[in-house]
C-alpha cells in the first residue's frame, strides 16, 4: 500500500473514532474513488495515482462549489468547500509563484517550444512534475502567457 493511502486509511480509523461524520463521508468518497481505480480500471496504486484522484475530486467540488454558489445554493456550496479542504489535506505543499515560472522556462527550455502550437509539449513534459502541487487551469494560462 502506498504511503498516501495508508494515511487516507489510518485517516478513516480516526475519523470514525471521533464521530466526525463529514470528514468520514469525504474519506469514504475518496477510499471509494481509489477502490474503484484499483479494481476498475486496473491501476496500481501509486502515490501518483491517488494525487491523480485527488485533483480529479478537487476540480468536481471546485466546479460544483461555483455551480451552487452562481446558483444561489450557499449551504450547498459550503458542503462543497468543506469536502475541498478535506481533499486538499492530501496533496503535496504547493508550488510557489516562483517556483512555478522557473519550472515553466524549464520546460519550455527542454521541449524546444516556440509558440502556441508546443503548448502540449510543455504541458506534457510539465505535468509529471506539478502533479497535485499547482492548478492546471492556471498552469496552462501561465504557459499561454509566456509562448503568446
Amino acid at each position: 500500500m502506498t504511503d498516501l493511502k495508508t494515511r487516507i486509511t489510518e485517516d478513516v480509523k480516526l475519523a470514525m473514532k471521533a464521530g466526525d461524520k463529514a470528514r468520514l463521508g469525504v474519506l469514504r468518497m475518496l477510499t471509494a474513488e481509489l477502490k474503484n481505480r484499483e479494481v476498475v480500471l486496473s491501476q496500481e496504486l501509486t502515490d501518483a495515482v491517488v494525487i491523480e484522484a485527488l485533483e480529479k475530486m478537487l476540480k468536481q467540488r471546485r466546479d460544483s462549489e461555483s455551480q451552487f454558489r452562481a446558483g444561489n445554493r450557499p449551504d450547498l456550496a459550503e458542503i462543497e468547500a468543506a469536502e475541498i479542504v478535506v481533499l486538499s489535506h492530501y496533496l503535496p505543499q504547493a508550488l510557489t509563484e516562483a517556483e512555478l515560472e522557473a519550472l515553466i522556462v524549464q520546460g519550455i527550455a527542454e521541449t524546444g517550444a516556440a509558440g502556441m502550437k508546443d503548448m502540449g509539449k510543455v504541458m506534457t513534459w510539465l505535468k509529471p512534475q506539478v502533479a497535485g502541487r499547482t492548478d492546471m487551469g492556471k498552469l496552462s494560462g501561465l504557459i499561454k502567457a509566456r509562448l503568446g
